[in-house]
Protein backbone atom coordinates (compact mmCIF):
# COMPACT_ATOMS: atom_id res chain seq x y z
CA UNK A 1 0.00 0.00 0.00
CA UNK A 2 1.34 3.44 -0.88
CA UNK A 3 1.87 6.22 1.63
CA UNK A 4 -1.05 8.12 0.12
CA UNK A 5 -3.27 5.03 0.47
CA UNK A 6 -2.25 4.60 4.12
CA UNK A 7 -3.06 8.24 4.90
CA UNK A 8 -6.42 7.86 3.19
CA UNK A 9 -7.20 4.71 5.21
CA UNK A 10 -6.21 6.42 8.47
CA UNK A 11 -8.40 9.43 7.62
CA UNK A 12 -11.39 7.17 6.87
CA UNK A 13 -10.81 5.24 10.11
CA UNK A 14 -10.70 8.49 12.13
CA UNK A 15 -13.83 9.86 10.48
CA UNK A 16 -15.84 6.68 11.06
CA UNK A 17 -14.67 6.50 14.67
CA UNK A 18 -15.75 10.06 15.37
CA UNK A 19 -19.01 9.58 13.49
CA UNK A 20 -19.77 6.28 15.23
CA UNK A 21 -19.36 7.72 18.71
CA UNK A 22 -22.03 10.33 17.96
CA UNK A 23 -19.70 13.32 18.22
CA UNK A 24 -21.22 16.60 17.12
CA UNK A 25 -20.67 20.25 17.81
CA UNK A 26 -22.30 21.72 20.89
CA UNK A 27 -25.88 22.84 20.35
CA UNK A 28 -26.40 20.63 17.31
CA UNK A 29 -28.58 18.02 19.02
CA UNK A 30 -32.34 18.01 19.24
CA UNK A 31 -34.55 19.34 21.99
CA UNK A 32 -35.61 16.89 24.73
CA UNK A 33 -38.37 14.37 24.02
CA UNK A 34 -38.80 15.35 20.38
CA UNK A 35 -39.88 18.92 21.03
CA UNK A 36 -39.81 20.92 17.79
CA UNK A 37 -41.28 24.32 18.72
CA UNK A 38 -40.53 26.22 21.93
CA UNK A 39 -42.19 29.30 23.36
CA UNK A 40 -39.96 31.35 25.64
CA UNK A 41 -41.75 33.12 28.49
CA UNK A 42 -40.37 36.31 29.99
CA UNK A 43 -38.09 35.12 32.77
CA UNK A 44 -39.20 35.67 36.35
CA UNK A 45 -37.09 38.24 38.19
CA UNK A 46 -36.45 37.39 41.84
CA UNK A 47 -33.75 40.03 42.20
CA UNK A 48 -33.79 43.70 43.09
CA UNK A 49 -32.41 44.63 39.64
CA UNK A 50 -35.30 46.16 37.71
CA UNK A 51 -35.59 45.14 34.06
CA UNK A 52 -33.03 42.33 34.14
CA UNK A 53 -35.73 39.81 33.14
CA UNK A 54 -36.23 41.57 29.79
CA UNK A 55 -32.51 41.74 29.07
CA UNK A 56 -31.96 38.04 29.77
CA UNK A 57 -35.15 36.87 28.01
CA UNK A 58 -34.40 38.94 24.91
CA UNK A 59 -30.90 37.52 24.75
CA UNK A 60 -32.20 33.92 25.05
CA UNK A 61 -34.74 34.59 22.28
CA UNK A 62 -31.97 36.09 20.14
CA UNK A 63 -29.76 33.02 20.71
CA UNK A 64 -32.57 30.62 19.72
CA UNK A 65 -33.24 32.76 16.65
CA UNK A 66 -29.56 32.76 15.74
CA UNK A 67 -29.11 29.01 16.26
CA UNK A 68 -32.45 27.59 15.14
CA UNK A 69 -34.96 30.25 14.10
CA UNK A 70 -37.72 27.86 13.10
CA UNK A 71 -37.74 26.32 16.59
CA UNK A 72 -39.41 29.37 18.17
CA UNK A 73 -43.15 29.73 18.53
CA UNK A 74 -44.70 33.18 18.77
CA UNK A 75 -47.35 31.99 21.26
CA UNK A 76 -47.55 29.22 23.83
CA UNK A 77 -50.49 27.67 21.97
CA UNK A 78 -48.29 27.13 18.91
CA UNK A 79 -45.48 25.42 20.83
CA UNK A 80 -44.75 21.85 21.86
CA UNK A 81 -43.16 23.15 25.07
CA UNK A 82 -42.54 26.36 27.01
CA UNK A 83 -39.16 27.44 28.38
CA UNK A 84 -39.52 29.16 31.75
CA UNK A 85 -36.65 30.81 33.52
CA UNK A 86 -36.08 32.36 36.92
CA UNK A 87 -33.31 34.86 37.57
CA UNK A 88 -32.64 33.81 41.11
CA UNK A 89 -29.75 36.06 41.99
CA UNK A 90 -27.73 38.93 40.62
CA UNK A 91 -25.08 40.66 42.65
CA UNK A 92 -22.00 42.76 42.25
CA UNK A 93 -18.81 42.35 44.20
CA UNK A 94 -15.48 44.12 44.26
CA UNK A 95 -12.63 42.10 42.76
CA UNK A 96 -9.85 44.74 42.66
CA UNK A 97 -9.08 47.82 44.74
CA UNK A 98 -6.96 50.92 44.64
CA UNK A 99 -5.95 51.20 48.26
CA UNK A 100 -8.24 49.95 50.99
CA UNK A 101 -11.35 52.02 50.26
CA UNK A 102 -11.66 52.48 46.48
CA UNK A 103 -12.79 49.72 44.11
CA UNK A 104 -11.17 49.67 40.67
CA UNK A 105 -12.95 46.60 39.32
CA UNK A 106 -16.16 44.78 40.14
CA UNK A 107 -17.94 41.79 38.75
CA UNK A 108 -21.58 41.02 38.29
CA UNK A 109 -22.65 37.45 39.13
CA UNK A 110 -25.97 36.02 37.93
CA UNK A 111 -27.72 32.72 38.69
CA UNK A 112 -30.59 31.34 36.59
CA UNK A 113 -32.88 28.30 36.90
CA UNK A 114 -34.73 26.86 33.87
CA UNK A 115 -37.55 24.44 33.09
CA UNK A 116 -38.89 23.15 29.79
CA UNK A 117 -42.55 22.25 30.20
CA UNK A 118 -44.61 20.24 27.70
CA UNK A 119 -48.19 21.14 26.76
CA UNK A 120 -49.78 19.08 29.52
CA UNK A 121 -47.64 20.63 32.25
CA UNK A 122 -45.03 17.86 32.38
CA UNK A 123 -41.54 19.14 33.15
CA UNK A 124 -39.26 17.43 30.61
CA UNK A 125 -36.01 19.29 31.24
CA UNK A 126 -34.73 21.31 34.16
CA UNK A 127 -31.48 22.87 35.23
CA UNK A 128 -30.81 24.80 38.40
CA UNK A 129 -28.05 27.18 39.26
CA UNK A 130 -26.54 28.20 35.93
CA UNK A 131 -24.13 30.81 37.23
CA UNK A 132 -21.72 33.06 35.43
CA UNK A 133 -19.83 36.29 36.08
CA UNK A 134 -18.48 39.25 34.16
CA UNK A 135 -15.98 41.86 35.33
CA UNK A 136 -16.25 45.59 34.66
CA UNK A 137 -14.21 48.68 35.49
CA UNK A 138 -15.17 51.19 38.16
CA UNK A 139 -14.71 54.86 37.28
CA UNK A 140 -14.03 56.51 40.62
CA UNK A 141 -14.89 59.93 39.14
CA UNK A 142 -18.20 59.04 37.51
CA UNK A 143 -21.03 56.93 38.88
CA UNK A 144 -22.75 57.22 35.48
CA UNK A 145 -19.72 55.69 33.70
CA UNK A 146 -19.56 52.90 36.29
CA UNK A 147 -23.28 52.20 35.83
CA UNK A 148 -22.80 52.07 32.05
CA UNK A 149 -19.91 49.64 32.50
CA UNK A 150 -22.10 47.47 34.73
CA UNK A 151 -24.89 47.48 32.12
CA UNK A 152 -22.42 46.43 29.41
CA UNK A 153 -21.17 43.64 31.69
CA UNK A 154 -24.77 42.46 32.24
CA UNK A 155 -25.36 42.43 28.47
CA UNK A 156 -22.18 40.38 27.88
CA UNK A 157 -23.08 38.05 30.74
CA UNK A 158 -26.62 37.57 29.38
CA UNK A 159 -25.25 36.76 25.94
CA UNK A 160 -22.84 34.16 27.29
CA UNK A 161 -25.49 32.60 29.53
CA UNK A 162 -27.98 32.35 26.67
CA UNK A 163 -25.38 30.47 24.62
CA UNK A 164 -24.90 28.05 27.53
CA UNK A 165 -28.65 27.63 27.94
CA UNK A 166 -29.14 26.74 24.27
CA UNK A 167 -26.16 24.41 24.31
CA UNK A 168 -27.35 22.58 27.43
CA UNK A 169 -30.89 22.29 26.11
CA UNK A 170 -29.67 20.70 22.87
CA UNK A 171 -26.81 18.62 24.22
CA UNK A 172 -28.68 15.29 23.98
CA UNK A 173 -27.22 13.92 27.22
Amino acid sequence: MTTQGKLFAIAIFCLTTVWACGYRFSGQGGFPQGVEKIFIEVFENRTNKTGIERIVTNQVVFEFTRQREKSLANRAENADATLKGVIRNIRTQTIARIGTEVASEREVVMTVDLRLIKDGGEVIWTVKGITDRQAYNVDENSKLATDQNENIAIAILSERMSERIFSRLTSDF
